[in-house]
């Protein structure tokens, strides 16, 4: 069976990837045709509900849940890891509100945390991730919310942190943060779709057993070619959470839904979320 995947191709995402992709693994006989493509995009055709399995923001799931389930394995959680609100010049919280603001995607969860932290801050403007110290640095905007490996280079372009919205939300909820999930379509059989889920798992499990077999993979693919940027991404969004949710990820994530649900920034979630109950 062929099954279309669709992956962003940040350091953390093709290291997950590659055996699973490149044969290097046993697939239970499925196939992929996958795809690499920026979070916002990858979130856009998640919303057509055309491919089967996908990387996709939380927030971007919140709009997409009738069509698709969170697999056990891939997500990325984590503790201070979350998305860097940044600046050229000083900006103190309070004038937040009044600044012009790069977001990297307005499905983003990113742009979700941001929302819930400054719900009145409404002049965004959407720029591809890659792109947002550039427009801080021309006086485009004022602030930027920054993800991805870009949080390991602001600092060498002169630039400074005003909020780690991992942090906003650890201090919030007391629970880590969770930012993106691997997602398959509800039209899948769930035995098919329980086989994913331990090729995925089967795929990480590689990777972590002999990292240098996926490095050419993350290394061709990654913006930043630095080697130590992309073994500090990889480290940092490549968790236990990546392994298995396990129960407090599923808090996590339930956690998110509610606060965001009930603060006006996503619709009501469906009661099934989740590919398993996390027993199986």
């Amino acid at each position: 069976m062929k099954l279309t995947l669709g992956f962003s191709p940040c350091p953390n995402d093709t290291f997950i990837f590659d055996a699973m992709v490149h044969g290097r693994i046993d697939t239970e006989g499925l196939e992929f045709d996958y795809f690499l493509a920026d979070v916002e995009e990858l979130n856009r055709r998640a919303f057509e509900g055309r491919v089967h399995i996908t990387k996709m923001s939380f927030h971007a799931y919140a709009y997409a849940a009738s069509n698709y389930l969170i697999l056990d394995s891939g997500s990325a959680l984590g503790r201070s890891n979350g998305p860097l609100l940044i600046s050229r010049k000083k900006i103190v919280r309070k004038n937040i509100e009044n600044v012009r603001i790069a977001i990297p995607g307005k499905f983003t969860t990113a742009n979700l945390l941001f929302s819930i932290a400054w719900p009145n801050a409404l002049n965004k403007k959407e720029y591809i991730f890659s792109d947002i110290e550039e427009a801080l640095l021309n006086g485009e905007v004022d602030a930027g919310l920054i993800i991805h490996e870009t949080r390991f280079t602001y600092q060498n372009r002169g630039l400074r942190k005003i909020e780690d919205m991992g942090e906003f939300w650890e201090r919030l909820t007391g629970m880590p943060v969770p930012l993106g999930a691997i997602v398959i379509n509800r039209s899948i059989p769930y035995d098919t779709a329980l086989k994913v889920n331990r090729v995925l798992k089967r795929s990480l499990d590689y990777a972590y057993q002999d990292s240098s077999a996926a490095y050419a993979f993350v290394a061709d693919n990654a913006r930043e070619m630095d080697s130590d940027v992309i073994n500090s991404h990889i480290e940092l969004f490549v968790n236990e959470y990546t392994s298995d949710l396990g129960k407090d990820g599923r808090m996590a994530i339930e956690k998110l839904f509610s606060v965001a649900s009930n603060s006006g920034v996503i619709p009501e979630m469906p009661e099934r979320i989740f590919l398993t109950d996390g027993k199986g």
